[in-house]
Protein backbone atom coordinates (compact mmCIF):
# COMPACT_ATOMS: atom_id res chain seq x y z
CA UNK A 1 0.00 0.00 0.00
CA UNK A 2 2.53 2.62 0.32
CA UNK A 3 4.95 1.76 -2.52
CA UNK A 4 1.59 2.32 -4.40
CA UNK A 5 1.21 5.66 -2.82
CA UNK A 6 4.58 6.57 -4.27
CA UNK A 7 2.47 6.43 -7.72
CA UNK A 8 -0.98 7.29 -6.60
CA UNK A 9 0.56 10.49 -5.05
CA UNK A 10 2.11 11.45 -8.18
CA UNK A 11 -0.73 10.70 -10.37
CA UNK A 12 -2.73 13.50 -8.99
CA UNK A 13 -0.12 16.03 -7.25
CA UNK A 14 1.54 16.88 -10.77
CA UNK A 15 -1.96 17.58 -12.48
CA UNK A 16 -2.33 20.81 -10.42
CA UNK A 17 0.83 21.87 -10.80
CA UNK A 18 1.19 22.08 -14.58
CA UNK A 19 -0.03 25.80 -14.87
CA UNK A 20 3.22 26.36 -12.83
CA UNK A 21 5.43 23.69 -14.39
CA UNK A 22 4.67 25.91 -17.52
CA UNK A 23 5.05 29.07 -16.03
CA UNK A 24 8.79 28.35 -14.57
CA UNK A 25 9.51 26.41 -17.70
CA UNK A 26 7.76 27.30 -20.63
CA UNK A 27 6.14 25.33 -23.59
CA UNK A 28 2.25 24.93 -22.79
CA UNK A 29 1.48 22.86 -25.70
CA UNK A 30 4.86 20.09 -24.62
CA UNK A 31 2.68 19.58 -21.69
CA UNK A 32 0.98 16.52 -22.06
CA UNK A 33 4.54 14.92 -22.74
CA UNK A 34 5.04 14.77 -19.23
CA UNK A 35 2.17 12.47 -18.99
CA UNK A 36 2.63 10.69 -22.05
CA UNK A 37 6.43 9.66 -21.98
CA UNK A 38 5.67 8.56 -18.33
CA UNK A 39 3.06 6.61 -18.67
CA UNK A 40 4.41 5.09 -21.95
CA UNK A 41 7.54 3.90 -19.96
CA UNK A 42 5.65 2.43 -17.54
CA UNK A 43 3.18 0.49 -20.26
CA UNK A 44 5.86 -0.81 -22.24
CA UNK A 45 7.52 -1.41 -19.03
CA UNK A 46 4.77 -3.65 -17.04
CA UNK A 47 4.96 -7.03 -19.54
CA UNK A 48 8.51 -7.26 -18.73
CA UNK A 49 8.64 -7.19 -15.08
CA UNK A 50 5.26 -9.16 -15.01
CA UNK A 51 7.47 -11.78 -16.63
CA UNK A 52 10.43 -12.06 -14.63
CA UNK A 53 7.97 -11.52 -11.31
CA UNK A 54 6.92 -15.03 -12.53
CA UNK A 55 10.58 -16.37 -13.07
CA UNK A 56 12.24 -14.24 -9.67
CA UNK A 57 9.49 -13.88 -7.58
CA UNK A 58 8.08 -10.67 -7.16
CA UNK A 59 9.88 -8.82 -4.43
CA UNK A 60 13.03 -8.15 -6.25
CA UNK A 61 10.68 -6.37 -9.05
CA UNK A 62 9.29 -4.44 -6.34
CA UNK A 63 12.31 -3.44 -4.38
CA UNK A 64 13.89 -2.52 -7.96
CA UNK A 65 10.46 -0.30 -9.10
CA UNK A 66 11.03 1.51 -5.55
CA UNK A 67 14.16 2.57 -5.79
CA UNK A 68 14.27 3.59 -9.73
CA UNK A 69 10.74 5.70 -8.93
CA UNK A 70 12.75 7.49 -6.21
CA UNK A 71 15.49 8.15 -8.20
CA UNK A 72 13.51 9.38 -11.34
CA UNK A 73 11.81 12.32 -8.78
CA UNK A 74 14.70 12.88 -7.54
CA UNK A 75 16.27 13.83 -10.88
CA UNK A 76 12.67 15.08 -11.82
CA UNK A 77 12.87 17.80 -9.08
CA UNK A 78 16.30 19.08 -10.37
CA UNK A 79 14.94 19.41 -13.93
CA UNK A 80 16.18 22.57 -15.47
CA UNK A 81 13.95 22.63 -18.73
CA UNK A 82 10.69 21.02 -19.57
CA UNK A 83 12.09 18.60 -22.24
CA UNK A 84 14.67 17.25 -19.74
CA UNK A 85 11.54 17.26 -17.22
CA UNK A 86 9.75 15.07 -19.82
CA UNK A 87 12.88 12.38 -19.59
CA UNK A 88 13.12 12.38 -16.79
CA UNK A 89 9.24 11.31 -16.07
CA UNK A 90 10.55 8.44 -18.36
CA UNK A 91 12.66 7.35 -15.54
CA UNK A 92 9.83 8.02 -12.97
CA UNK A 93 7.53 5.57 -15.42
CA UNK A 94 10.27 3.21 -15.66
CA UNK A 95 10.09 2.70 -11.84
CA UNK A 96 6.22 2.99 -11.41
CA UNK A 97 5.98 -0.03 -14.57
CA UNK A 98 7.05 -2.58 -11.51
CA UNK A 99 5.47 -0.88 -8.74
CA UNK A 100 1.53 -1.27 -9.92
CA UNK A 101 1.25 -4.78 -11.12
CA UNK A 102 3.74 -6.53 -8.71
CA UNK A 103 0.83 -4.48 -6.11
CA UNK A 104 -1.54 -6.04 -7.86
CA UNK A 105 0.11 -9.40 -8.14
CA UNK A 106 1.04 -10.20 -4.20
CA UNK A 107 -2.59 -9.16 -3.54
CA UNK A 108 -3.45 -12.48 -5.78
CA UNK A 109 -1.01 -14.23 -4.24
CA UNK A 110 -1.72 -14.13 -0.70
CA UNK A 111 -5.56 -13.54 -0.34
CA UNK A 112 -8.48 -15.89 -1.83
CA UNK A 113 -11.08 -14.90 -4.05
CA UNK A 114 -13.29 -13.79 -1.53
CA UNK A 115 -10.87 -11.74 0.55
CA UNK A 116 -9.79 -10.08 -2.56
CA UNK A 117 -13.06 -8.25 -2.05
CA UNK A 118 -12.11 -6.76 1.24
CA UNK A 119 -8.22 -6.01 0.61
CA UNK A 120 -8.68 -4.70 -2.97
CA UNK A 121 -11.01 -1.63 -1.01
CA UNK A 122 -7.45 -1.59 1.13
CA UNK A 123 -5.41 -1.04 -2.02
CA UNK A 124 -8.22 1.19 -3.56
CA UNK A 125 -8.13 3.10 -0.59
CA UNK A 126 -4.65 4.36 -1.16
CA UNK A 127 -5.82 5.98 -4.44
CA UNK A 128 -8.79 7.54 -2.35
CA UNK A 129 -6.18 9.13 0.36
CA UNK A 130 -3.87 9.87 -2.03
CA UNK A 131 -6.46 11.60 -4.08
CA UNK A 132 -6.64 14.23 -1.68
CA UNK A 133 -3.38 14.32 0.15
CA UNK A 134 -1.96 14.63 -3.64
CA UNK A 135 -3.54 17.51 -5.37
CA UNK A 136 -3.75 19.20 -1.56
CA UNK A 137 0.22 19.27 -1.92
CA UNK A 138 0.39 20.15 -5.51
CA UNK A 139 -1.74 23.09 -4.64
CA UNK A 140 0.34 24.27 -1.57
CA UNK A 141 3.48 23.83 -3.25
CA UNK A 142 2.80 25.84 -6.94
CA UNK A 143 1.37 28.20 -4.52
CA UNK A 144 3.19 28.91 -1.65
CA UNK A 145 6.71 27.25 -2.09
CA UNK A 146 7.76 25.73 -5.80
CA UNK A 147 6.61 22.89 -7.50
CA UNK A 148 9.62 20.79 -7.70
CA UNK A 149 8.67 19.66 -3.99
CA UNK A 150 5.82 17.63 -5.81
CA UNK A 151 8.98 14.90 -6.43
CA UNK A 152 11.35 15.96 -3.79
CA UNK A 153 8.03 14.76 -1.15
CA UNK A 154 8.59 10.75 -2.85
CA UNK A 155 12.14 10.64 -1.65
CA UNK A 156 10.75 9.84 1.66
CA UNK A 157 8.28 7.87 1.01
CA UNK A 158 10.00 5.62 -0.94
CA UNK A 159 12.64 4.86 1.54
CA UNK A 160 9.76 4.26 3.72
CA UNK A 161 8.43 1.78 1.90
CA UNK A 162 11.72 -0.02 1.17
CA UNK A 163 12.24 -0.95 4.74
CA UNK A 164 8.78 -2.21 5.13
CA UNK A 165 8.96 -3.99 1.99
CA UNK A 166 12.84 -5.76 3.41
CA UNK A 167 11.55 -6.40 6.20
CA UNK A 168 7.72 -7.41 6.40
CA UNK A 169 7.11 -9.16 2.70
CA UNK A 170 8.91 -12.64 2.41
CA UNK A 171 8.19 -15.08 -0.44
CA UNK A 172 9.34 -18.66 -0.97
CA UNK A 173 10.37 -18.50 -4.70
CA UNK A 174 12.06 -21.63 -6.76
CA UNK A 175 14.25 -19.90 -9.70
CA UNK A 176 15.35 -21.88 -12.89
CA UNK A 177 17.00 -20.52 -15.91
CA UNK A 178 14.44 -18.69 -18.63
CA UNK A 179 15.37 -16.69 -21.22
CA UNK A 180 14.77 -13.42 -21.25
CA UNK A 181 12.77 -11.88 -25.00
CA UNK A 182 14.58 -8.52 -25.46
CA UNK A 183 13.59 -8.39 -29.02
CA UNK A 184 10.26 -8.50 -27.81
CA UNK A 185 10.23 -5.76 -25.15
CA UNK A 186 12.44 -3.35 -27.71
CA UNK A 187 10.23 -3.76 -30.65
CA UNK A 188 7.08 -3.21 -28.01
CA UNK A 189 8.68 -0.24 -26.97
CA UNK A 190 9.61 1.47 -30.10
CA UNK A 191 6.15 0.59 -32.09
CA UNK A 192 4.10 2.03 -29.21
CA UNK A 193 6.68 5.11 -29.30
CA UNK A 194 6.52 5.88 -32.81
CA UNK A 195 2.37 5.61 -32.12
CA UNK A 196 2.52 8.16 -28.85
CA UNK A 197 4.67 10.58 -31.30
CA UNK A 198 2.66 10.66 -34.34
CA UNK A 199 -0.51 11.46 -32.04
CA UNK A 200 0.79 14.24 -29.52
CA UNK A 201 2.97 16.26 -32.70
CA UNK A 202 0.73 16.05 -35.24
CA UNK A 203 -0.79 18.81 -36.40
CA UNK A 204 1.70 20.67 -34.14
CA UNK A 205 5.06 19.49 -35.81
CA UNK A 206 3.86 18.86 -38.97
CA UNK A 207 0.62 18.14 -40.44
CA UNK A 208 -1.47 15.04 -40.18
CA UNK A 209 -1.23 14.04 -43.67
CA UNK A 210 2.19 15.01 -44.26
CA UNK A 211 4.85 12.94 -45.21
CA UNK A 212 6.44 12.80 -41.53
CA UNK A 213 3.04 11.50 -40.41
CA UNK A 214 2.51 9.04 -42.97
CA UNK A 215 6.44 7.89 -42.17
CA UNK A 216 6.16 7.48 -38.01
CA UNK A 217 2.27 6.12 -38.24
CA UNK A 218 3.21 3.38 -40.55
CA UNK A 219 6.81 2.93 -38.73
CA UNK A 220 5.28 2.02 -35.61
CA UNK A 221 2.85 -0.04 -36.92
CA UNK A 222 5.43 -2.26 -38.95
CA UNK A 223 7.21 -2.41 -35.64
CA UNK A 224 4.33 -3.77 -34.05
CA UNK A 225 3.93 -6.45 -36.55
CA UNK A 226 7.89 -7.03 -36.54
CA UNK A 227 6.66 -7.22 -32.46
CA UNK A 228 3.79 -9.65 -33.47
CA UNK A 229 6.08 -12.13 -35.45
CA UNK A 230 9.23 -12.31 -32.49
CA UNK A 231 6.25 -13.29 -29.95
CA UNK A 232 5.54 -16.14 -32.56
CA UNK A 233 9.26 -17.71 -32.34
CA UNK A 234 10.81 -16.30 -28.53
CA UNK A 235 11.11 -19.18 -26.40
CA UNK A 236 9.70 -17.20 -23.80
CA UNK A 237 7.32 -14.67 -25.12
CA UNK A 238 6.82 -11.29 -23.00
CA UNK A 239 3.27 -11.47 -24.05
CA UNK A 240 2.03 -15.02 -24.80
CA UNK A 241 -0.39 -15.32 -27.47
CA UNK A 242 -2.48 -17.19 -24.71
CA UNK A 243 -3.00 -13.92 -23.05
CA UNK A 244 -4.35 -12.50 -25.84
CA UNK A 245 -6.86 -15.02 -27.16
CA UNK A 246 -8.70 -16.35 -24.37
CA UNK A 247 -11.84 -14.35 -24.51
CA UNK A 248 -11.90 -13.59 -20.46
CA UNK A 249 -8.37 -12.09 -20.23
CA UNK A 250 -8.94 -10.21 -24.18
CA UNK A 251 -12.11 -8.85 -23.02
CA UNK A 252 -10.25 -7.43 -19.68
CA UNK A 253 -7.33 -6.16 -21.29
CA UNK A 254 -9.92 -4.08 -23.28
CA UNK A 255 -11.84 -2.84 -20.07
CA UNK A 256 -8.37 -2.37 -18.89
CA UNK A 257 -7.69 0.09 -21.95
CA UNK A 258 -10.86 2.06 -21.68
CA UNK A 259 -10.22 2.73 -18.14
CA UNK A 260 -6.63 3.99 -18.51
CA UNK A 261 -7.96 6.36 -21.47
CA UNK A 262 -11.33 7.87 -19.47
CA UNK A 263 -8.76 8.08 -16.13
CA UNK A 264 -5.96 10.07 -17.40
CA UNK A 265 -8.40 12.09 -19.78
CA UNK A 266 -9.85 13.65 -16.73
CA UNK A 267 -6.71 13.82 -15.13
CA UNK A 268 -4.70 15.82 -17.17
CA UNK A 269 -7.76 18.12 -18.36
CA UNK A 270 -9.96 18.08 -15.10
CA UNK A 271 -7.64 20.60 -12.79
CA UNK A 272 -7.00 22.91 -15.93
CA UNK A 273 -10.27 23.19 -17.11
CA UNK A 274 -11.15 24.78 -13.69
CA UNK A 275 -8.32 26.55 -12.98
CA UNK A 276 -8.26 28.00 -16.54
CA UNK A 277 -12.20 28.10 -17.35
CA UNK A 278 -13.47 28.37 -13.81
CA UNK A 279 -10.99 31.02 -12.58
CA UNK A 280 -9.81 29.11 -9.37
CA UNK A 281 -6.39 28.22 -7.94
CA UNK A 282 -4.51 25.28 -8.00
CA UNK A 283 -5.54 24.24 -4.58
CA UNK A 284 -9.61 23.99 -5.72
CA UNK A 285 -8.48 22.50 -8.78
CA UNK A 286 -7.40 19.99 -6.61
CA UNK A 287 -9.83 19.54 -4.45
CA UNK A 288 -12.93 18.80 -7.54
CA UNK A 289 -10.27 15.79 -9.42
CA UNK A 290 -9.87 14.34 -6.01
CA UNK A 291 -13.73 13.29 -6.03
CA UNK A 292 -12.68 11.22 -8.90
CA UNK A 293 -10.26 9.19 -6.71
CA UNK A 294 -12.54 9.28 -3.80
CA UNK A 295 -15.20 7.99 -5.33
CA UNK A 296 -13.49 4.95 -7.03
CA UNK A 297 -11.96 3.04 -3.58
CA UNK A 298 -15.23 3.30 -2.38
CA UNK A 299 -16.96 1.99 -4.98
CA UNK A 300 -13.93 -0.71 -5.17
CA UNK A 301 -14.08 -1.39 -1.18
CA UNK A 302 -18.24 -2.09 -2.27
CA UNK A 303 -17.56 -4.04 -5.27
CA UNK A 304 -16.39 -7.62 -3.33
CA UNK A 305 -20.21 -7.97 -1.94
CA UNK A 306 -21.33 -7.63 -5.12
CA UNK A 307 -19.57 -9.78 -7.49
CA UNK A 308 -19.85 -12.40 -5.32
CA UNK A 309 -23.47 -11.79 -5.31
CA UNK A 310 -24.26 -11.24 -8.79
CA UNK A 311 -20.82 -12.02 -10.71
CA UNK A 312 -17.57 -10.02 -12.16
CA UNK A 313 -19.74 -9.47 -15.20
CA UNK A 314 -22.90 -7.64 -13.87
CA UNK A 315 -20.86 -5.91 -11.71
CA UNK A 316 -19.19 -4.01 -14.12
CA UNK A 317 -21.59 -3.55 -16.23
CA UNK A 318 -23.60 -1.33 -13.36
CA UNK A 319 -19.92 0.22 -13.32
CA UNK A 320 -19.47 1.30 -16.52
CA UNK A 321 -23.02 2.23 -17.53
CA UNK A 322 -22.54 5.11 -14.45
CA UNK A 323 -19.14 6.14 -16.37
CA UNK A 324 -21.35 6.48 -19.35
CA UNK A 325 -23.62 8.77 -17.82
CA UNK A 326 -20.87 10.34 -15.76
CA UNK A 327 -18.53 11.13 -18.91
CA UNK A 328 -21.88 12.40 -20.72
CA UNK A 329 -22.80 15.07 -18.55
CA UNK A 330 -19.22 16.13 -18.52
CA UNK A 331 -19.26 16.95 -21.98
CA UNK A 332 -22.92 18.63 -21.50
CA UNK A 333 -21.20 20.54 -19.04
CA UNK A 334 -21.29 24.41 -20.20
CA UNK A 335 -18.94 27.29 -19.54
CA UNK A 336 -20.60 28.39 -16.43
CA UNK A 337 -20.91 25.72 -14.39
CA UNK A 338 -19.85 25.38 -10.58
CA UNK A 339 -17.15 23.80 -8.68
CA UNK A 340 -19.11 21.71 -7.25
CA UNK A 341 -20.81 20.30 -10.10
CA UNK A 342 -17.55 19.03 -11.94
CA UNK A 343 -16.95 17.46 -8.39
CA UNK A 344 -20.01 15.75 -8.10
CA UNK A 345 -19.79 14.30 -11.78
CA UNK A 346 -16.47 13.25 -10.88
CA UNK A 347 -17.38 11.92 -8.15
CA UNK A 348 -19.70 9.54 -10.23
CA UNK A 349 -17.62 8.89 -12.82
CA UNK A 350 -15.34 7.75 -9.60
CA UNK A 351 -18.08 5.23 -8.46
CA UNK A 352 -18.26 3.75 -12.15
CA UNK A 353 -14.50 3.03 -12.36
CA UNK A 354 -14.25 1.53 -9.01
CA UNK A 355 -17.36 -0.86 -9.91
CA UNK A 356 -15.18 -1.73 -13.45
CA UNK A 357 -12.09 -1.90 -12.60
CA UNK A 358 -12.07 -4.53 -9.06
CA UNK A 359 -14.40 -6.81 -10.43
CA UNK A 360 -12.48 -7.12 -13.59
CA UNK A 361 -8.98 -7.84 -12.19
CA UNK A 362 -9.95 -10.15 -9.76
CA UNK A 363 -11.50 -11.62 -13.04
CA UNK A 364 -8.57 -12.33 -14.47
CA UNK A 365 -6.25 -13.08 -11.64
CA UNK A 366 -8.80 -16.00 -10.25
CA UNK A 367 -8.58 -17.63 -13.60
CA UNK A 368 -4.76 -19.05 -13.63
CA UNK A 369 -2.42 -20.19 -11.38
CA UNK A 370 0.77 -18.66 -9.59
CA UNK A 371 3.41 -19.58 -12.12
CA UNK A 372 1.09 -17.35 -14.52
CA UNK A 373 -0.79 -14.39 -12.11
CA UNK A 374 2.52 -12.19 -12.66
CA UNK A 375 2.02 -11.85 -16.54
CA UNK A 376 -1.84 -12.18 -16.93
CA UNK A 377 -1.70 -8.95 -14.20
CA UNK A 378 1.10 -7.28 -15.73
CA UNK A 379 -0.89 -7.34 -19.26
CA UNK A 380 -4.21 -6.24 -18.03
CA UNK A 381 -2.21 -3.36 -16.48
CA UNK A 382 -0.27 -2.95 -19.26
CA UNK A 383 -3.14 -2.43 -21.49
CA UNK A 384 -4.66 0.21 -19.18
CA UNK A 385 -1.16 2.07 -19.15
CA UNK A 386 -1.37 1.55 -22.87
CA UNK A 387 -4.69 3.13 -22.49
CA UNK A 388 -3.42 5.91 -20.28
CA UNK A 389 -0.83 6.98 -22.92
CA UNK A 390 -2.64 7.11 -26.04
CA UNK A 391 -5.35 8.83 -24.23
CA UNK A 392 -3.68 11.82 -23.28
CA UNK A 393 -2.06 11.47 -26.49
CA UNK A 394 -5.30 11.71 -28.29
CA UNK A 395 -6.86 14.28 -25.95
CA UNK A 396 -3.93 16.22 -26.24
CA UNK A 397 -4.30 16.32 -29.93
CA UNK A 398 -7.85 17.33 -29.82
CA UNK A 399 -7.44 20.09 -27.25
CA UNK A 400 -4.27 20.96 -29.60
CA UNK A 401 -6.22 20.88 -32.85
CA UNK A 402 -9.07 23.20 -31.30
CA UNK A 403 -6.71 25.84 -29.81
CA UNK A 404 -4.71 25.84 -32.86
CA UNK A 405 -5.48 29.14 -34.08
CA UNK A 406 -6.92 30.38 -31.25
CA UNK A 407 -3.45 30.94 -28.95
CA UNK A 408 -0.08 31.38 -30.45
CA UNK A 409 2.39 29.50 -29.71
CA UNK A 410 2.62 28.23 -25.88
CA UNK A 411 0.65 31.75 -25.07
CA UNK A 412 -1.94 30.60 -22.21
CA UNK A 413 -5.20 30.16 -23.27
CA UNK A 414 -8.21 32.56 -22.23
CA UNK A 415 -11.10 30.88 -20.36
CA UNK A 416 -13.33 30.35 -22.95
CA UNK A 417 -10.66 29.13 -25.56
CA UNK A 418 -9.80 26.60 -23.24
CA UNK A 419 -13.55 25.68 -22.21
CA UNK A 420 -13.86 24.59 -26.38
CA UNK A 421 -10.79 22.46 -26.09
CA UNK A 422 -11.91 20.41 -22.41
CA UNK A 423 -15.45 20.35 -24.05
CA UNK A 424 -14.27 18.20 -27.17
CA UNK A 425 -11.67 16.34 -24.60
CA UNK A 426 -14.62 15.46 -22.23
CA UNK A 427 -16.60 13.87 -25.19
CA UNK A 428 -13.76 11.78 -26.36
CA UNK A 429 -13.75 10.58 -22.79
CA UNK A 430 -17.19 10.13 -23.02
CA UNK A 431 -16.54 7.96 -26.05
CA UNK A 432 -14.10 6.16 -24.20
CA UNK A 433 -16.76 5.53 -21.16
CA UNK A 434 -18.79 3.39 -24.21
CA UNK A 435 -16.08 1.46 -25.39
CA UNK A 436 -15.86 0.32 -21.83
CA UNK A 437 -19.36 -0.75 -21.72
CA UNK A 438 -18.97 -2.51 -24.87
CA UNK A 439 -15.89 -4.42 -23.62
CA UNK A 440 -17.33 -5.42 -20.28
CA UNK A 441 -20.64 -6.98 -21.86
CA UNK A 442 -18.29 -9.68 -23.69
CA UNK A 443 -16.65 -10.61 -20.68
CA UNK A 444 -18.04 -14.25 -19.94
CA UNK A 445 -20.92 -13.80 -17.00
CA UNK A 446 -19.23 -16.98 -15.62
CA UNK A 447 -15.09 -17.18 -16.44
CA UNK A 448 -13.59 -20.59 -16.10
CA UNK A 449 -10.18 -21.95 -15.13
CA UNK A 450 -8.24 -21.62 -17.66
CA UNK A 451 -5.12 -24.09 -18.30
CA UNK A 452 -5.78 -27.35 -15.79
CA UNK A 453 -2.33 -28.58 -17.46
CA UNK A 454 0.60 -27.64 -16.48
CA UNK A 455 1.48 -26.07 -19.40
CA UNK A 456 -0.38 -23.42 -21.64
CA UNK A 457 -2.09 -25.03 -24.77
Amino acid sequence: MLSTSLVAIDSTILATAVPSVVADLGGLSQFPWLFSLYLLAQAVSVPIYGKLADQMGRKPMMLFGVGLFVIGSLLCGAAWSLPVLIVFRAVQGFGAGAIIPMSQTILGDIYSVAERARVTGYLASVWGISSVVGPTLGGVFSDYLTWRWIFFINLPLGALATWLLLRGFKENVTRSKHTIDYAGATALAVGFSLLILGLLEGGQAWGWTSSTSVLVFTAGVGVLVAFALVERRAAEPILPGWVLSRRILSAGNLVSFAVGAVLFGLTTYVPTFVQTVLGTGALVAGFALAALTVGWPIAAALSGRIYLRIGFRNTALIGAGIVVVGSGLLAWMTIDVQVWQVAAICFLIGVGMGLVNAPVLVAVQSVVGWDRRGVVTSTNLFNRSIGSAVGVAVFGAIANATLNGLSRGDAQPSGPEFFDAAHHVFIGVAVAGLVMLLAVALIPAKPTQLFPDPEPA
